[in-house]
């Protein structure tokens, strides 16, 4: 079964999973309120034998099938000073 995927035009790299394309009646409306207006990316088969990249092709299918969707968070990138405190740190002890 192909299941749609969204990207979301307010958030970059946050990406909402549902069962059918263009059903967003299981998405609560404060979800859809922040996620924005949904752009299509594509059609995928989480059953399939290719993998999402940035996700669990099982985890993604679990919440559909839990929830009515999945929502992708952006990735959360590093604070590099942050990690080179604590490296600095670590090394004068």
């Amino acid at each position: 079964m192909l299941y749609a995927i969204y990207k979301s035009k307010e958030k970059e790299g946050m990406y909402l999973y549902i069962a059918k394309r263009d059903d967003f009646s299981p998405i609560p409306a404060p979800l859809r309120d922040s996620f924005g207006t949904p752009i299509f990316v594509m059609l995928f088969n989480l059953k399939g034998e290719k993998s999402l990249i940035n996700a669990d092709n099982q985890d993604v299918l679990e919440k559909i099938q839990q929830q009515g969707f999945y929502l992708q968070m952006p990735k959360q990138e590093q604070n590099l000073l942050e990690i080179h405190k604590i490296h600095t740190l670590n090394l004068n002890m």
